[in-house]
């Protein structure tokens, strides 16, 4: 399989050019920088992905969306005969997943630095398709999934982890409410381009099934996501959250003090011996290629 070199600015869809923007700019820098705390966060999903994809010894693995690559090497451990491809279009990211995986002495990754929906895969390439909240963002779904199922042999898997609509997420729930500060916020879409673009099982069996997957499934996955150690730790991990400074940056100092103090009380209500422990939701999406 071909690959660009990491110097090589990857083809970008036209309706993906600014997520690509912001993730080979500040916020890919920012989560490359704090790749162990986003990972930490939702840890608590990753053993419903690794059962979901069911990767065997010598399967060839394609992790869409893969960040600094924790599903990545966990692919390639389960796959020791195989490989591991993981692919992102940020840039930040995918240097640090180079390093983590060189450092954990896997030989069996390759990172490449592409946008997922129009990159030239070699066609039937892999036998698993996965990502780890990483399939949200696709400016057209369809046209997306129908080029990761081109990649796909036939009968080849797909498994997702994507988070379900915002309403059952305490975790972001508690932020907007207590940044807000009494503003109404819009609801973010369940069928565009973000946290939630997967958020819908009757989207998510549309987008799928025109993209050429059949038996699609969705499983419910309740838990919890670790916003830090202690309380302290996690006011500094979610005020540095982009939607945190989103809702931030609209508020007179006076209002912005006001609400950073609502939310660390929050914070402090959900700490536990455990950690900082705020409700969570996702899907564990499965399908096969057609």
């Amino acid at each position: 399989m071909t690959a660009p070199t990491p110097q090589q600015a990857p083809l970008v869809d036209a309706r993906n050019a600014d997520m690509a923007a912001a993730w080979n700019g500040a916020e890919g820098e920012d989560w490359a920088a704090r790749a162990d705390r986003f990972d930490a966060a939702s840890a608590a999903f990753d053993p419903a992905l690794a059962g979901a994809a069911g990767i065997a010894a010598a399967d060839r693995v394609l992790d869409v969306g893969c960040g600094a690559g924790t599903s990545t090497r966990a692919a390639a451990r389960a796959a020791p005969a195989g490989h591991a491809t993981g692919v992102d279009v940020s840039a930040p990211l995918l240097a640090e997943a180079r390093r983590r995986s060189a450092a954990a002495g896997l030989a069996n990754t390759t990172f490449v630095w592409a946008d997922a929906q129009v990159h030239p895969f070699d066609p039937a390439a892999y036998d698993v398709a996965i990502s780890r909240f990483g399939a949200m963002f696709f400016g057209d779904p369809v046209a997306g999934f129908a080029n990761v199922a081109r990649a796909l042999r036939p009968g080849g898997r797909l498994a997702l982890l994507t988070w379900q609509p915002l309403a059952r997420n305490e975790w972001l729930l508690v932020i907007r409410r207590t940044l807000s500060a009494g503003r109404p916020l819009p609801e973010p879409p369940s069928d565009a381009p973000g946290p939630f673009g997967l958020a819908d099982p009757d989207h998510v069996r549309r987008v799928l099934a025109a993209a050429g997957f059949s038996a699609v499934d969705l499983t419910a996955l309740p838990g919890a996501v670790r916003l830090g150690a202690d309380t302290d730790d996690a006011f500094g991990f979610v005020t540095g959250l982009g939607p945190a400074r989103g809702l931030l940056g609209g508020l007179d100092a006076g209002t912005r003090r006001a609400a950073l103090e609502e939310l660390r009380a929050a914070l402090a209500d959900h700490e536990t011996p455990d950690g900082v422990l705020l409700g969570a939701a996702a899907w564990a999406i499965t399908a096969r290629r057609r």
